[in-house]
This record gives C-alpha cells, sequence and structure tokens, in this order.
C-alpha cells in the first residue's frame, strides 16, 4: 500500500475538493457502500416479514443498532489507531461477503429468523468500525481549507443514498426478490473497494500525529483520552451538545412524528411520499450550499440561527391543516436541517485534531445512533395520547433549547470555517 501514500504532508491538491479526482473517488465509494447500506436494510425487513410475525421482525430491524451502539465508541478508537482508510476497506470487504453469503442462504432456503438476527448483529457491528472511519479520513484526503466543502459533498451523498437505495432496492425485490435484493447490496459494497484502493492517502502532520500524552497505549487509554479531549474543548464539547439535543428533539418528530401526523390528517400515502420528499430535496439543497460554496461566513452563528429557524419550523408542523403547508414546512425544515447539519460537521472535522477526529465522530454518531432513537416510543406513545399538535410543539422546544444554547455559546457563535488561501 506504500505506493497509494504520499511523500510529503505538504502536498494540497491543485483543485476544491469537488473537482478533485482523489476526492470525488472517495465520494463514490461512499455513496456506492450508502445504497448499499439502504438496498441491504430493505431486503432484510422484507425477507423478515416472510418469515415471522411483527414482533419478531421489529426484533430483526432493531438487532443491528445494539452492537452499533455499544462498539461505536471502541471503532473510534480503531480509527484514530489505524489508517481509516483500510479500516473502511476492511469494513466494506465484510459486508460484501456477509451480504452475499445471505443472498445464497435465502435463496436456497427460508431463513431462520436466528439467521436474520445474525445478521442484522454482524452488521451493527462492523458499522461500528465504518462510521468512525469516515469521519476520520477526511482531513487524510485533502487540505483543512476544503473540509467544509467535503462535508458538504458528504451530506449530499447521505441524501442520494436515501433517494436512490429504496427504488433500487424495490427494483431488485420485484425483478428477484430478497436474493437478489441482497446480491445488489453486496454488488454496491463489492464496487466501493477498487475506488478506495486508488484513493491517495495525505499523511497527518507530525504535530497532529503525536501519541496522546500520558497514555498508556492501551485501547481504553485512548478512549478516556479523546473523551478527556472531548469534554475540554471549547468548542467542540459545546458543538457536540448542540447536535445531541437537536437531535433528541427532531429526530422522532420527523421520523416517527410525521407518519403519524399524516394518518392523523388523512392525507394518505401520497400525502406522505410529498412530506418526505420535500424534507429531502430541502436537506439536499442545504448540503448543496456547503459544497458548492466551501465556505460561508459566521458559520457558527449562521449554524446556530437556522437551527432555531428549523426548529420552529419542525415546532409549527404539527399545528398546520393543509397537505401543502406542511409540505412547504417540511422542505423549510430541511433546508435549515442541511445547512446546520453540514455547517456542524464542518466545523467539526476543521476543529478537531486529525488524530483525535475517530472518537469524536463515534461520540457524535453514538448520540445519533444509540441516544435520539430512545425518542421514537416516546413521540408515538405521546402522539397517540395527546395528538401531534402538542407533541411536535414540545419536541421542537427542544430542539430550540439547543439553538439558544448554541447562540448563548461564545466559541459556538464565534466559530469560523477556514477559508482558501488566495
Amino acid at each position: 500500500m506504500a505506493t497509494l501514500e504520499t511523500s510529503s504532508p505538504s502536498v494540497r491538491p491543485a483543485l476544491p475538493a469537488h473537482r478533485d479526482a482523489n476526492v470525488l473517488r472517495w465520494l463514490t465509494a461512499y455513496t456506492a457502500s450508502l445504497v448499499g447500506d439502504t438496498v441491504y436494510f430493505l431486503a432484510l425487513g422484507w425477507s423478515a416479514q416472510k418469515t415471522v410475525g411483527p414482533t419478531e421482525l421489529g426484533l430483526v430491524m432493531a438487532a443491528g443498532a445494539l452492537p452499533r451502539a455499544v462498539l461505536m465508541l471502541g471503532g473510534g478508537v480503531v480509527a484514530d489507531r489505524l489508517d481509516p482508510r483500510r479500516v473502511i476497506l476492511g469494513s466494506d470487504a465484510l459486508r460484501c461477503l456477509l451480504i452475499l453469503s445471505i443472498a445464497a442462504a435465502v435463496a436456497l432456503t427460508t431463513p431462520a429468523l436466528w439467521l436474520l438476527i445474525a445478521v442484522a448483529l454482524v452488521f451493527g457491528a462492523v458499522d461500528a468500525l465504518f462510521v468512525p472511519a469516515v469521519g476520520a479520513l477526511p482531513p487524510r484526503l485533502t487540505s483543512p481549507d476544503q473540509l467544509a466543502r467535503v462535508t458538504g459533498l458528504r451530506s449530499l451523498a447521505m441524501r442520494l443514498g436515501q433517494i436512490a437505495g429504496p427504488p433500487i432496492g424495490g427494483l431488485a425485490m420485484a425483478l428477484g426478490g430478497p436474493a437478489v435484493a441482497f446480491t445488489v447490496a453486496g454488488g454496491l459494497f463489492a464496487l466501493s473497494l477498487p475506488l478506495l484502493l486508488s484513493v491517495r492517502i495525505r499523511p497527518l502532520e507530525p504535530h497532529e500525529d503525536r501519541a496522546a500524552p500520558g497514555g498508556s497505549g492501551t485501547a481504553r487509554a485512548e478512549l478516556r483520552d479523546g473523551l478527556r479531549y472531548l469534554r475540554r474543548h471549547r468548542l467542540l464539547g459545546p458543538l457536540v451538545l448542540v447536535g445531541a439535543v437537536c437531535e433528541l428533539g427532531l429526530i422522532g418528530t420527523l421520523n416517527v412524528g410525521m407518519v403519524l401526523l399524516n394518518a392523523e390528517r388523512g392525507w394518505g400515502p401520497s400525502g406522505l411520499g410529498l412530506i418526505v420528499a420535500c424534507f429531502g430535496a430541502g436537506a439536499a439543497a442545504g448540503a448543496a450550499l456547503l459544497a458548492v460554496a466551501g465556505w460561508l461566513p459566521r458559520a457558527g452563528l449562521t449554524m446556530a440561527v437556522t437551527l432555531l429557524l428549523g426548529s420552529l419550523g419542525a415546532a409549527a408542523m404539527g399545528s398546520v391543516p393543509a397537505l401543502w403547508s406542511a409540505a412547504v414546512l417540511a422542505a423549510f425544515v430541511g433546508l435549515s436541517a442541511g445547512v446546520f447539519g453540514s455547517l456542524d460537521g464542518a466545523l467539526v472535522q476543521t476543529t478537531a485534531d486529525p488524530a483525535y477526529l475517530g472518537r469524536v465522530t463515534s461520540v457524535v454518531m453514538l448520540t445519533m445512533v444509540g441516544v435520539a432513537p430512545l425518542s421514537y416510543p416516546l413521540v408515538g406513545a405521546a402522539i397517540g395520547a395527546w395528538g401531534a399538535a402538542p407533541v411536535f410543539l414540545g419536541c421542537g422546544g427542544l430542539s430550540c433549547l439547543g439553538a439558544i444554547y448554541a447562540l448563548t455559546s461564545r466559541p459556538v457563535r464565534q466559530a469560523e470555517l477556514p477559508r482558501r488561501p488566495r
């Protein structure tokens, strides 16, 4: 692999990230993995519902979240210890072999419940390595002034995966059932491997690649050191806290609440599709803004204001009577979420010492995949008891608290993205 490394830490891309072939190869590989994720999840759910009852179906679909949440912090240590590209390569290779194996099993026989749960558990464990490594890789691909643009491109890739995955998975299942869908997912993971192998890695600066001061070198010591670094950092700690409060306030509302609001209003499947599509389009537009611009003035203040506006929009969604007004609000909330998420991610990427970035990413993602989904049953039960309007108002108000904290936190309010040297 030595031939794939750059020879000097002073190497910088000649082009902006969105025109840099090295970054685009990584982005294509990442997008293929994301689409493969979505197709796999659909195929797993379809296989489960054809085999087991509703209770067991929920168990299968939730099984992957447990190892992902438990192992995520350890995955951050691995990403900082090793070359994150190799961790991503290994993760995609393992996922490819796992999914192609289950494709063969599904084609030959009806899979048992234990097999589907085992696949979900292993996939979740591999994801716990993959996600922090993805967060740790960008500083090794491009220069610091391009990290904001890379973050915007990554957010766009995530939206593309969410948009392209369901129709690809649905078409595969229509043509040949879950076996074909699993095969397509495995093929997408396989597609990412040669692209990742061709990506050139920029070594970290010597002062960034230092060992943790006073650490014993053990994984536990490095994890403690990473958590201590995050807790003591004047900007990163508040950024992670704001993101966690935002996720707790909005994720249940946007994922569960929208479905129940649609049912309460009687807008039907097409209404739900319109609301989700408008939110996705708004979020993609917000991510594209940073991907194209590469830099925004007063990034911390802009992030806090867009979060506040999006939170107010989410709070109002439960009270609108007409489908068109809900769709407009969904697009506005999506746009705000896209700008906020891209700026928050860009500030984390450009602020954190790259030697700690895997561990920082693991904490950020733990709040998203481990803590925030706990709000799903609470939001569902609350809407069942009180209706959509007060629950949307309360969840939006919680997210507003995160925005107010960001506005009153001087390090967040004054945070800036690095500008490209002239």
